[in-house]
């Protein structure tokens, strides 16, 4: 068992945890909780070590013994060590390090998001749990957004890291990947009604920065800007929730043609 906070596998996870750099530089990032660590099992991420309290319940056994199973290194840990590794106030007993594998990038694509320099780890989290949902095909995301396995975008987005390709490249990379697709760009007044646009066409959906919308490239860039009619007296929607309506009013018009 592990006793002390300062062992050497304690502070590299508190490294991970806190810097982006870091995360980089190792190419790990950490997971935490018992639904996050059964993604990771059920989706085939192998991590470099698992650590768990002794008060996990029968679910949480069977997340260590399914990753005993691969070989994965497993090691308890007493609940100050646990705190002291954690990101939450209250956690839950199973921590994990995965690397930073990511998903490979789909061949053919038909529904893209683009994510350019939103801040709020819980925006892009909800945006990359909705996507998952809605069948996007890959994320990316522009310089100057939040880190996407930051613990708060992973906690946010609830194992959509595990199933969904993620990657933050360069505007560069992204002009090749959305070459044939139409570019739709989110604002709060500027475009046509969302409802209007023809989001049944191979596309890319741009939702920009929760206070700024988005840059100068995303516009030189974009086919056509798109708002959502607001008949109240909301100056503008919340960045997520924006683009929930946008990424889903996409599957409703191609459920309908």
């Amino acid at each position: 068992m592990i006793t002390s906070p300062h062992n050497e596998s304690i502070k590299r996870i508190r490294h991970l945890q806190d810097r982006s750099k870091a995360r980089e530089e190792e190419e790990a990032f950490v997971i935490e909780g018992l639904r996050l660590l059964e993604e990771a099992l059920q989706h085939g991420w192998a991590p470099e070590l698992v650590l768990f309290t002794d008060d996990i319940d029968q679910r949480g056994w069977d997340v260590i013994n399914g990753f005993r199973g691969q070989g994965v290194l497993t090691r308890q840990v007493s609940p100050e060590v646990m705190a002291a590794a954690s990101d939450t106030q209250t956690p839950q007993g199973l921590l994990a390090v995965l690397p930073l594998q990511g998903q490979p990038q789909p061949q053919k694509v038909d529904f893209i998001l683009l994510v350019d320099q939103i801040r709020d780890p819980g925006n892009l989290g909800t945006l990359l749990r909705t996507s998952l949902a809605a069948g996007v095909d890959a994320v990316y995301l522009t310089p100057g957004t939040v880190d996407p396995h930051s613990p708060k975008v992973v906690r946010a987005g609830m194992g959509a890291h595990f199933q969904l390709p993620v990657a933050k490249i360069p505007w560069e990379s992204i002009k090749e990947m959305i070459n044939g697709l139409t570019v739709y760009i989110a604002d709060a007044e500027k475009g046509i009604p969302h409802t209007e646009a023809d989001l049944t066409q191979p596309l890319a959906l741009i939702i920009g920065n929760e206070a700024r919308g988005a840059g100068e490239k995303a516009w030189n860039w974009a086919d056509q800007p798109l708002h959502i009619p607001m008949p109240g007296d909301a100056e503008s929607l919340n960045a997520a929730v924006a683009g929930a309506i946008l990424i889903f009013e996409v599957v409703r018009q191609r459920r309908l043609r």
